[in-house]
């Protein structure tokens, strides 16, 4: 890890230009190049932040599923998050992976951001300060973490071309702080995104140089988005260092053409070089010998995958913690906690409860070893002591959901799962084995293959009318015991890898299925250039009786001491790769809720989302819990929760409207491929403020199993321009339980000659009491919360005079006020 910046330019002088041109494009989809004349061996990427994938997109290969991104920034706790981030670590060394992409530090702009769940939060500081802490926890343990999307990839729509026009200030004080804080904290690679700025993709735009490498000094690596480099001269002149996947990249051989005839300077090579060098060096990768063998780039060589060991009780355990940690308790009239030594009989409602949805849609998911689902651990939770009743109510809007194991078996062997065939063009087989379920993004490949072929016996338990599917692109046929269902060419309407690869459309059709007959389906799809290979089977019952669901829902929750009513989105609604058009959770789910807190005062509502949704029957419940996607053991941890053996930790990292059409920022649509962010400083709880908006819930907002006073607040007199500012806020527990609370501190400065928001979030401090006791917060609110960038000189500038310090328990309840002189030259 060591290795000086004299042997990286020995190393480099043992190569030709041409044989450093070609180091710095992708050796296959997940690993760059090894150099066996330096001993530098392949490094190995992976998706992340939820969880470590590795190479290939494989259910048998599972990985540790922690909580989503956003319930991570929900629990406003560094030292757990940091703790997750050594879990991912330990994770990716499990399975050979030397580059960890992630964390994700766009921010929460709107609340129809598709990819919200990957995000830490609306706010720049809170997002710099969690992703900070990620980077710490996973790269003490040996293994790079990577910033992204670097910058300005806030949003899904178009993002492949999209060009965001954001006005330098804002750029400078709220999309590029994370990024700022991400280097500050030592992280090893940043990610530039697909999308432009100003004019200029990202890829070869001025900002990878300047500030990322020159005023905040980062020496480490910038990959690019997978497939984002679209040309090579551009990008190669820019402080882009390494475009991949590969090997098939513009850049590669006419890299190196570019390098001979002089298009592109050698010295600039150089450079990304020698940042390739450092990073190998630091991951143990370089001067080792001969490299490890090549990963080929999976084109059907592979063996088939190892079985992963049991997940530690200490990984569970920790997963567990932070599952608690992160939930939020928006509202509660004495409802929370249950306490299970009075409860006979709960009942647990909604298809949300049975098939917890544990994580977001797209190029980060993983195959977890096991799934908690809340009803899995309500029932754990009360095993022995009381009844629990599960009503699945109506099934939510979106797309069936792809075969399962318990759904189908292999009509070759009759055990559980599908079948998987490659067959040629004449339809003969070249390759079989049978799969866990109907979602096979990455069939395995074999030389001649022509055809995916997913064939699968269902047992329907549910007569009726039944909606089966395939997704994919390119020709596809759906048929059912000989019978064709469908059958046509779909082309991709995108080039966007999370669709082709991930998440593409299904085609339906409809058959009528009875109970005790089994009945075979048959999908296909042919392989084509540039449609991927991902073939997805999917197969859902006839829905419940819509207006049936709700009564009997209902009718079990009056039988009932307790119920709890558990509702979300689903992957058709928070994905990679799109945008939200909507926060509602639709008319039958929130049917639904209403109809159970009708029936029972004592209903618990388990919000089942990672980003924002409208709640219009929040002031019905007995308590609104936040769940967000919880990971793999989400329903434990939420049981503990709900039966009061953790306090729900979690406080808001993004404000949450009562409606989309009050929200200050909701556009996120190009127009002419263009995105303004009009908005400038004023995003999330800063564009509440100026708007004078009230939300359902504001930024930071969170209930314990206690309550708080906020007593005094203390601010120094004065304070130098550009240094830290120290305040300590007294708050006292006026409950009957301990618990933790969350101090937060807001900035003001009244009369300032720059525009501002009304105030923004500067710091936060944790604190726990007991029953009565009295405790002071110590929040140290960094000089660059008071700075502005002042675009005329081009530099940071602070302003001296009175501002206005804040503190309370949300962007919107900051009962404490005091002010603060701030003297000095005026420059931070």
């Amino acid at each position: 890890m060591g290795t000086s910046d004299e042997e990286i330019d020995r190393l480099l002088g043992k190569l030709t230009p041409r044989a450093r041109a070609l180091l710095l494009d992708g050796a296959t989809t997940w690993r760059t190049r090894a150099e066996p004349a330096l001993g530098l061996r392949e490094l190995v990427m992976s998706d992340g932040p939820a969880g470590v994938r590795g190479e290939a997109w494989d259910e048998r290969i599972t990985s540790v599923l922690l909580p989503s991104a956003s319930a991570l920034a929900a629990t406003w706790d560094e030292d757990l998050v940091e703790s997750l981030g050594g879990l991912l670590a330990a994770e990716a060394r499990r399975k050979g992976v030397d580059v960890l992409l992630a964390p994700t530090l766009n921010l929460h702009r709107s609340p129809l951001g598709g990819r919200h769940f990957e995000c830490f939060s609306e706010d720049p500081e809170l997002t710099g300060r969690v992703g900070a802490a990620l980077v710490r926890g996973v790269q003490a343990h040996g293994v790079a973490a990577t910033a992204k999307h670097y910058v300005a990839n806030d949003s899904e729509t178009d993002r492949l071309t999209v060009d965001v026009r954001v006005d330098e200030r804002a750029l400078r004080e709220v999309y590029l702080a994370p990024f700022e804080a991400a280097v500050a904290a030592g992280v090893r690679l940043v990610m530039a995104g697909y999308n432009a700025v100003d004019g200029t993709t990202m890829t070869a735009n001025a900002l990878l140089s300047d500030p990322l490498k020159g005023e905040w000094g980062f020496d480490g690596v910038v990959v690019s988005d997978w497939g984002a480099v679209r040309s090579t001269e551009d990008t190669a002149r820019s402080g882009l260092d390494l475009a991949m996947p590969g090997p098939d990249s513009p850049w590669g051989e006419a890299l190196a053409r570019a390098v001979a005839d002089g298009t592109v300077p050698e010295d600039t090579v150089d450079d990304k070089v020698r940042r390739l060098l450092r990073l190998a060096a630091w991951l143990g990768a370089l001067g080792e010998g001969e490299p490890t063998a090549s990963g080929a780039a999976r084109a059907g060589t592979e063996a088939p995958p190892a079985p992963r060991p049991a997940v530690a009780p200490r990984e569970r355990a920790l997963a567990r913690r932070a599952v608690a940690a992160g939930s939020v308790l928006l509202a509660n009239r004495g409802v929370l906690p249950l306490d299970p030594g009075r409860l006979r009989t709960v009942a647990v409602i909604g298809a949300h409860a049975a098939r917890t949805r544990t994580q977001g849609g797209g190029s980060a998911g993983v195959f977890p070893p096991h799934e908690v689902s809340v009803l899995d651990g309500v029932r754990a939770a009360l095993r022995g002591r009381a009844r629990v009743v599960h009503v699945p109510g109506p099934r939510p809007d979106g797309p069936a959901p792809p075969l399962g194991h318990d759904a189908c078996t292999d009509p070759r062997s009759g055990l559980p799962g599908v079948l998987l065939r490659m067959l040629d063009a004449d339809g003969r087989e070249l390759y079989a084995e049978r799969r866990c379920g109907g979602r096979l993004l990455e069939p395995r490949l074999v030389p001649g293959a022509h055809t995916v072929e997913i064939s699968a016996r269902l047992r329907p338990r549910t007569a009726g009318r039944w909606t089966l599917g395939v997704a994919g692109f390119g020709r596809m046929s759906l048929a059912l015991d000989g019978r064709p269902l469908l059958a046509g060419d779909f082309p991709p309407p995108t080039d966007d890898p999370a669709v082709v690869h991930v998440n593409p459309p299904a085609q339906y059709a409809g058959a009528d299925l009875a109970v005790g007959q089994d009945a075979l389906l048959v999908a296909r799809r042919e392989l084509a250039p540039g449609t991927g290979r991902a073939t997805v089977v999917s197969a859902a019952p006839p829905a419940p009786d819509a207006a049936a669901s709700p009564a009997e829902a209902a009718r079990a929750a009056a039988g009932a001491d307790a119920a709890i009513v558990v509702v979300g989105t689903t992957e058709h609604g928070e994905c990679e790769g799109y945008d939200r058009t909507t926060l509602s959770l639709g008319a039958t789910q929130n049917a639904l809720v209403r109809a159970v807190a009708a029936a029972n005062p004592r209903t618990v509502a388990v919000v089942n989302s990672g980003g924002p949704v409208e709640l219009p029957w929040r002031d019905a419940v007995g308590a609104v819990l936040l769940a967000w996607f919880p990971g793999q053991e989400g329903g434990d941890g939420l049981a503990d929760v709900l039966f009061g053996r953790a306090e729900p930790g979690g406080r808001l990292p993004t404000t949450w409207p009562a409606a989309l059409a009050d929200a200050p920022v909701t556009r996120t649509l190009p127009a002419d491929g263009r995105l303004p962010y009009d908005e400038g400083l004023h995003v999330g709880h800063r564009g509440w403020l100026r708007h004078a908006r009230v939300p359902a819930y504001w930024f930071g907002h969170g209930l314990g199993y206690t309550t708080w006073a906020h007593e005094e607040l203390t601010v120094p007199p004065r304070a130098g321009a550009g240094e830290d500012v120290t305040v300590r806020v007294r708050v006292r527990n006026t409950g009957a339980r301990s618990g933790r609370e969350v101090v937060q501190v807001y900035l003001a400065r009244p009369g300032s000659a720059v525009e501002r928001p009304v105030r923004w979030f500067a710091g936060y401090a944790a604190v726990r009491a007991r029953p009565g006791e009295s405790v002071t917060a110590t929040v140290r609110v960094p000089a660059r919360a008071l700075r502005h960038w002042c675009v005329r000189e081009r530099a940071w500038r602070t302003e001296t005079g009175r501002w206005r310090v804040l503190a309370g328990r949300s962007a919107g309840e900051v009962p404490l006020v005091a002010d603060l002189e701030v003297v000095g030259p005026g420059s931070g």
